[in-house]
């Protein structure tokens, strides 16, 4: 499980090093993809696997799903991480998701995501401010919250 929040540099050469505890749990490779907001999602070999699989399930003859698989997959790439466990975030991606030189690296359960910092702060600082009622939306009484 991916946890935290991590302020971390982008190079000059577009690799940024992942928090250690992160390394550990990606081992040598990982998957990276265009996140659902501007931010770049990042999972382990297994996880994307079974992400994949999850896609598979989509409709095929509803345009939306289509869409959504296209944009999910075109944008992926496997990359590996190097002796200093850095990755290097390709071109597209990094336009994606704005990412310049200062990036957060958050941990969120079963994948890392990549945000420019710029964004995250203003992020973080909006949903804070609906965090109760994000809660209420989505877990009632039945679920034990």
């Amino acid at each position: 499980m991916f946890l935290g929040e991590h302020a971390h540099r982008l190079d000059d050469k577009s690799r940024l090093t992942l928090p250690a505890k992160f390394r550990e749990q990606l081992g040598a490779s990982c998957v990276m993809t265009r996140g659902i907001e501007p931010c770049v999602f990042v999972y382990t070999a297994v996880s994307w696997q079974a992400i994949a699989a999850r896609l598979k399930q989509l409709p095929l003859m509803k345009a939306e799903a289509r869409a959504f698989a296209r944009l999910f997959f075109a944008s992926a790439v496997e990359c590996d991480l190097d002796k200093h466990g850095r990755i290097v975030v390709p071109d597209g991606l990094r336009a994606y998701a704005q990412l310049e030189k200062e990036c957060v690296v958050v941990g969120v359960d079963e994948r890392i995501e990549l945000w420019a910092q710029a964004v995250w702060q203003p992020y973080v600082a909006q949903s804070a401010e609906q965090f109760s009622a994000l809660a209420a939306a989505l877990f009632d009484e039945q679920c034990g919250w």
